[in-house]
C-alpha cells in the first residue's frame, strides 16, 4: 500500500458503510479507461489505460470501479492487465464491479456469466464488492423476483464467489425500490449529488439509515463543472435547465473570488460529505491524480460553502425531481 504523504488529507480511508471494508475517499472510475470516445470525447489507447491504472497503484487512491458492459468489458480486461503487470493486485486496493445485462437478458444465468466474465478479464478469483448495474430499465417485478438477478447476487454471495452487493443506478425512484429490499450493502449513484442536482438526497439518507456505503459517481454532471468543454449545457447527458446554467456561472463566479476553480470545488463538495464513503470520478491521465488530490486538500472558509450552496438551482431543475 502506499504510504501516507502530505497529499493525503485528513478522514482519506472511510468505512464502506458496514461492509467491513475500508476505501480512499478517492475512487478512481473506471467507465473512460476502456474507451468511450461517444461520451467522453476521446479515446483512450490500451497502452494509456494500462500505464495510467499502475500509476494510480502508486498513488493514495485505493479504490477503483468498473463495469461488466464498460465499453463491452475493455475496462475491466484493462484493469486485469495493469493487475498482471503489477504482479498482481496491490496490497490496500480494492476493486470493485458491476453485473450487466446483454442484449437485453438480465436473467440469474446472465448474472452468473457476468461474473465469470468479469473474473476472468480482472484476473481475480474473489470480487470483495459486485453491483447490479441500471436496473431502472428492467422490470423491477423480474429483476427482484425469484430466480432473478437480485437472488442470484445473493446466492453468489452466499456461496463464497462474491463479497458485498451494491446497487448502483441513476433514477432515484427506482433505485430506491431496490435499496428497500434490504439485500444490498452498497448504494451508488451517479449525477444526483453534486453541486446543482440534489435529487439522489432522500435516496442517500435512507441508504445511510440501513447502514450501506454511499459512492456517488459523476460529480462533474457529465463535465459541464469542470468547464474545460467550452460550449457544453447538457448537465447529466441532458440539455440543461436556464437555472442550472445560470447557477454554474455564478458559482464559477463565486470561485474565481475564492481564486479557486470550479472543478476543484464540484469534487471538493462530495468529499467532503461524512455520509459519502468515496467520490467516483474517471480520468484518464495522470495529471488528474494530483488534481484531485488537491481538491481533497481544498481549504476554504465556512462563509464560501455557505454562499455555493445559496446559489443551487430549485428542485424542478434537477433530473430527478417529483413533482
Amino acid at each position: 500500500m502506499a504510504e501516507p504523504s502530505s497529499r493525503t488529507p485528513e478522514n482519506w480511508l472511510r468505512p464502506l458503510g458496514r461492509t467491513g471494508l475500508t476505501v480512499s475517499a478517492l475512487c478512481l472510475g473506471g467507465a473512460p479507461l476502456g474507451s468511450m470516445p461517444r461520451i467522453f470525447g476521446y479515446d483512450v489507447p490500451e497502452a494509456a489505460a494500462v500505464a495510467l491504472v499502475k500509476e494510480v497503484f502508486e498513488s493514495p487512491i485505493r479504490f477503483i470501479d468498473t463495469s461488466n458492459g464498460y465499453s463491452d468489458g475493455a475496462s475491466e480486461r484493462r484493469i486485469g492487465l495493469a493487475i498482471a503487470e503489477a504482479g498482481g493486485l496491490p496490497d490496500g486496493v480494492l476493486v470493485e464491479t458491476k453485473v450487466d445485462a446483454r442484449d437485453g437478458d438480465y436473467s440469474g444465468d446472465r448474472v452468473r456469466r457476468s461474473i465469470e466474465e468479469s473474473m476472468s478479464r480482472l484476473g481475480l478469483d474473489f470480487l470483495p464488492v459486485v453491483h447490479l448495474h441500471d436496473p431502472e430499465f428492467h422490470p423491477f417485478e423480474t429483476l427482484a423476483g425469484p430466480g432473478g438477478a437480485v437472488e442470484t447476487l445473493v446466492a453468489l454471495r452466499d456461496e463464497g464467489v462474491i463479497g458485498h452487493l451494491g446497487v448502483a443506478g441513476g433514477k432515484v425512484q427506482a433505485i430506491r425500490r431496490f435499496v428497500d429490499l434490504g439485500v444490498f450493502e452498497v448504494l451508488l449513484t451517479h449525477n444526483r449529488w453534486t453541486l446543482v442536482d440534489r435529487s439522489a438526497g432522500e435516496l442517500i439518507e435512507a441508504a445511510v439509515s440501513r447502514g450501506m456505503g454511499v459512492l456517488n459517481a459523476a460529480v462533474y454532471g457529465g463535465g459541464i463543472l469542470t468547464r474545460s468543454r467550452p460550449g457544453l449545457t447538457d448537465y447529466g447527458y441532458r440539455p440543461a435547465s436556464a437555472a442550472t446554467l445560470s447557477a454554474i456561472a455564478d458559482m464559477e463566479a463565486l470561485c474565481e473570488r475564492h481564486d479557486t476553480t470550479l472543478a476543484r470545488v464540484a469534487l471538493a463538495w462530495s468529499l467532503r460529505d461524512e455520509r459519502i464513503s468515496s467520490t467516483v470520478v474517471g480520468f484518464t491521465k495522470s495529471s488528474r491524480i494530483d488534481e484531485s488530490m488537491a481538491a481533497a486538500s481544498v481549504d476554504l472558509p465556512l462563509a464560501f460553502w455557505d454562499e455555493l450552496e445559496s446559489l443551487t438551482p430549485p428542485p424542478e431543475n434537477w433530473l430527478d425531481h417529483a413533482a
